[in-house]
This record gives structure tokens, C-alpha cells and sequence, in this order.
């Protein structure tokens, strides 16, 4: 037990959640902006894939860090254009536009890879983001390194997860988002274009999604395997649904679900001997499961999400 508890209370622990969550945070909130305008974007799991391989693409050609984050949210928005085109102009089946998505988006990124980089044992590498500790606060005891030791992208997460929170519920877009996801039509009798709304957020959210998998790539880790994204896109899915659709719980919904995957890894090597580590695999998604049950409960989902919108009709 004394063991345990000193897992929780290392800086070491605290650091790697902040790192673990940074694409947590970055692709809830996309398809959080995505759904309060009245879009499910499923294809959150290819758009990601394909941020990270395009990111670390561009990089890898000689770009810096920050151009290829850059590269990643727009090929990330190209995607979100594409499924505004069939879900808002259309009105095809979200669900299905967004499995396509997914498919051809994960597809797409390791034919592009395997086309521009050679087949090697070793994958080849970049240098990452590298953490910046800032000056006065990092040295505070434990929150220091925590907290103010983290790269660049993390902060950045941070920031935009306020910056949206403002925006959605302070701001006459935001609430133009709103209407439009709980009600288009009473949105267009105010003189809002829904359907120019749903593709802004639809192409944002789709450009924070492409970030959240060109974290992985540019800070994270330092190479590209199509397999990395390895599910984050699916939990960013229900995290929406844990936060009741607000940018800050959703901030807070990454960092619950960060802290029971770092927890499980350093949980391995005091009782890895012990029992299966299979069984610690899954704690974070049985933990993160239960939170959801019970937040979900209460949560309540735009009205208009889902629902195709024609002009005029009702």
C-alpha cells in the first residue's frame, strides 16, 4: 500500500499525465466543437493517424516543429471539409461519413509514409519538441516539474481547452454554435447560416484532431507507425460525452483518464510479478467506463446532433 501511495505523490507520475492527455485534451475538443454544432465526427481516429504521419512528414523533410503541427491541422481541416461535404451538404449518415473517414484517413497515411519514406529496419527519427521549464515556477517542489516542465504542445492544450470554453459560452459565435447544434432552424430564423456554422466547427474540430495526432509524432514520440494512435481517438469520443460537452470538463474528463494510464504503468513494477499485466492494461478503460456511466447519466446531449439539416424544412 505504502508503495502505491508513493506512486501517486511522484512529480514523475504527474508529468507523464499532462504528456499522457495533451492529445486527449487537443482531439476531445475538436470533436466537442464538432458535436455542439450538431456533427459526430467518427473519423477522428484516421484524421489523427494521418496528423501524425503528415506532421512528422513535413518535418522530416526539413520543416520545423511548429510548421508541421501547422501541416497536421490543415490536412487535418481538408478531412473536416470532407465530412462537412457528405454529413452537412449532403445529409449522408454521420456515422457512416465517419467510418469512411477513419478508413481511408489511416489507410491514406501509411500509403503516403511507405510512398515518401524508405523501408528500413529502423524507422527513421526526428527531433522532438524538447520540454520547457518556465523560469521561477518550475523549480516550486512537485507541481514545478509537473506542471512547468512540460513541451510546448501541452501548454498550447491547455490554453485552447480555456480559449474554447470562452468561446462557446461567452461569445456571440459560440452561441450561434449552439443554437445550431440544439436548434438549426430557430438558429436560421435569428439570421445564422447553420450550414456555414456546422462546416466552420466541423473543419476546426477536424484541424484540432489532425494537432492531437501530430503530438504524438512531434513530442510524444520522435517516428511515425501507422498503429500509434492505438484507440486515443475513440476515447476522445466518449470523453466528450464524460465532460456534458463543456471544453473544461472535457479538460479535466483527459487528465482523469491520463492519470489511470500512467498510474497502471508504474502499478506494473510493484506487482508486475504478481498479477497479469493484461489486467493493469485495462484498468484506465474500466475506471473510465465507470466515470462515464456516471456522468452520463446527467449529461445532456445538443438536440440537433445527428439530424441532417435542410433549409427550410422541419
Amino acid at each position: 500500500m505504502t508503495e502505491v501511495l508513493d506512486i501517486v505523490a511522484s512529480a514523475g507520475l504527474w508529468t507523464a499525465v499532462l504528456r499522457i492527455a495533451t492529445p486527449l485534451i487537443l482531439g476531445t475538443l475538436g470533436a466537442l466543437l464538432c458535436e455542439r454544432a450538431g456533427v459526430l465526427n467518427l473519423g477522428i481516429e484516421g484524421i489523427m493517424t494521418f496528423g501524425a504521419m503528415i506532421g512528422w512528414l513535413a518535418v522530416y523533410n526539413g520543416a520545423d516543429l511548429w510548421t508541421g503541427f501547422l501541416v497536421a491541422a490543415l490536412a487535418g481541416g481538408m478531412f473536416g471539409v470532407l465530412h462537412a461535404g457528405l454529413t452537412v451538404t449532403l445529409g449522408l449518415s454521420q456515422h457512416v461519413s465517419g467510418l469512411g473517414v477513419t478508413l481511408f484517413a489511416a489507410s491514406f497515411s501509411y500509403y503516403v509514409f511507405r510512398l515518401m519514406v524508405p523501408v528500413a529496419g529502423t524507422p527513421p527519427t526526428i527531433v522532438p519538441f524538447q520540454p520547457v521549464s518556465i523560469e521561477g515556477l518550475s523549480d516550486l517542489p512537485f507541481v514545478g516539474p509537473a506542471l512547468f516542465s512540460q513541451t510546448p504542445p501541452t501548454y498550447l492544450a491547455i490554453l485552447l481547452s480555456l480559449a474554447l470554453a470562452y468561446l462557446v459560452f461567452r461569445t456571440p459565435l459560440g452561441l450561434a454554435i449552439r443554437m445550431t447544434g440544439e436548434n438549426p432552424h430557430a438558429a436560421e430564423a435569428q439570421g445564422i447560416n447553420p450550414m456555414a456554422v456546422r462546416y466552420g466547427a466541423v473543419i476546426a474540430g477536424s484541424a484540432l484532431m489532425g494537432m492531437a495526432g501530430a503530438f504524438l509524432t512531434l513530442s510524444a514520440f520522435n517516428s511515425f507507425f501507422p498503429t500509434m494512435v492505438q484507440g486515443r481517438g475513440w476515447i476522445c469520443i466518449a470523453l466528450v460525452v464524460f465532460a456534458s460537452w463543456r471544453p473544461t470538463r472535457a479538460l479535466l474528463g483527459a487528465l482523469l483518464f491520463a492519470f489511470f494510464d500512467g498510474f497502471q504503468l508504474r502499478l506494473q513494477t510493484v506487482l508486475g510479478g504478481v498479477v497479469p499485466y493484461q489486467l493493469f492494461l485495462m484498468i484506465p478503460y474500466i475506471l473510465s467506463i465507470a466515470a462515464l456511466a456516471l456522468m452520463s447519466r446527467h449529461a445532456r446531449v445538443p438536440q440537433a446532433l445527428m439530424q441532417p439539416y435542410r433549409r427550410g424544412e422541419r
